[in-house]
């Protein structure tokens, strides 16, 4: 082995990565703890290579934000308001298919649709919407609702949830994006969201898509009130389920930013929490395909770099992105495919445009100047 570790703690841990063994909870907060950074990105990078090489994929998206308006008031959330708030809002289905006009071009092949739990709005609207953005744009792949907000409108349907879901998916639902999981651990998630659904209600969700043939996507919110002994935790739950469905397809780890949220005297992650947080999902999520590097979330610079710590997907152009922005984010919200492609590849990495569901992949040839 040419690299050596400072932490004596992290070499079983190499063993396992060479074997290809499974990590322990135990070895995950080992990573989660270790001083030896450095270390830990070279074990992510191993197992990152193992699985997906040198490429690392991207998509032309667009970010659908239907309301912000919320029956809940989540700690964390800088983006849910009351009807009452000066900057509420409620798209109607006209604005959104306009909006996505606007963006599409014949370029997008990802409308990613999350928002609020509209107190009024019912379930026909979002029917609608699915049903007017899938006669619009047939080729673009709709990846809408978090599990919440699933919960949410078999609610308003009045239905079981795997009910909901058939007639969701008919009227073009295509996958469920990860939002909503936070972190598992009752302890943390009565403080920060105490309204939303329990962490084993938010697995069963995203079970009982897979079982009707519906991909995931699933998150880790991070840098808040919860401890690395949850933070590991949270990811074993996600393995778990994983073994019994396989029907996620990436992870995301979510940084928190404070700002506009009630939680704002904490501080924003620092780009080594970022790194680590990326690192370690690799590296104890041995059975997801892909670890996705959120560039919104950490700055485009530290995504550039998460690529030799276990990222192997750097999200996409995405577009008029509010969630994150209203808790004070200051990137850019939209990234043009040439800007994407030399972030990869002056990380030495092969970009690859990918479709939602990583079916349909085609690598940029790159000309060298």
């Amino acid at each position: 082995m040419l690299f050596e570790f400072e932490d004596e703690n992290l070499n079983p841990i190499y063993e396992k990565v060479c074997f290809q063994e499974r990590l322990s909870l135990e070895d995950g907060v080992t990573l989660w703890k270790t001083p030896d950074l450095l270390g830990v990105g070279y074990l992510a990078n191993q197992v990152r290579e193992q699985m997906n090489g040198d490429k690392t994929y991207f998509i032309h998206n667009r970010h659908i934000n239907p309301t912000n308006i919320c029956i809940h008031s989540c700690q964390f959330c800088a983006f849910g308001v009351k009807e009452d708030h000066p900057h509420a809002y409620e798209k109607s289905l006209d604005d959104i298919f306009s909006d996505a006009e606007k963006y599409n071009g014949g370029d997008v092949s990802e409308f990613h649709i999350v928002g609020g739990l509209h107190p009024d709005l019912p379930f026909e609207y979002y029917l609608d919407m699915l049903k007017g953005l899938k006669e619009r744009f047939p080729e673009v792949h709709i990846q809408a609702f978090t599990a919440i907000e699933l919960e949410y409108l078999a609610e308003l349907a009045k239905l079981p949830l795997d009910e909901t879901l058939l007639i969701l998916k008919d009227a073009g639902l295509g996958s469920i994006p990860g939002g909503g999981a936070e972190i598992f651990a009752k302890r943390v998630r009565k403080k920060i969201c105490g309204e939303k659904l329990i962490g084993e209600h938010w697995l069963t969700v995203h079970e009982t898509a897979h079982g009707l043939g519906l991909k995931s996507n699933a998150t880790m919110l991070y840098g808040h009130l919860e401890t690395v002994e949850e933070r590991a935790d949270h990811l074993v739950q996600l393995r778990e389920l994983q073994d019994r469905t396989n029907g996620f397809v990436t992870f995301i780890p979510l940084a928190f930013h404070p700002e506009n949220t009630v939680l704002e005297f904490l501080k924003t992650t620092p780009g080594q929490l970022d790194l680590r947080a990326l690192a370690v999902s690799r590296l104890m999520l041995d059975n997801f395909p892909h670890i996705k590097a959120f560039w919104i979330m950490i700055t485009p610079k530290i995504a550039q770099l998460a690529q030799s710590f276990g990222a192997d997907d750097m999200d996409g152009t995405v577009v008029e992105e509010k969630i994150i922005h209203a808790a004070g984010a200051a990137t850019d919200q939209i990234f043009h495919q040439d800007q994407i492609i030399n972030m990869i590849t002056e990380a030495g990495r092969n970009p690859v445009e990918r479709d939602t569901l990583y079916e349909k992949v085609e690598a940029i040839s790159v000309v060298s100047t």
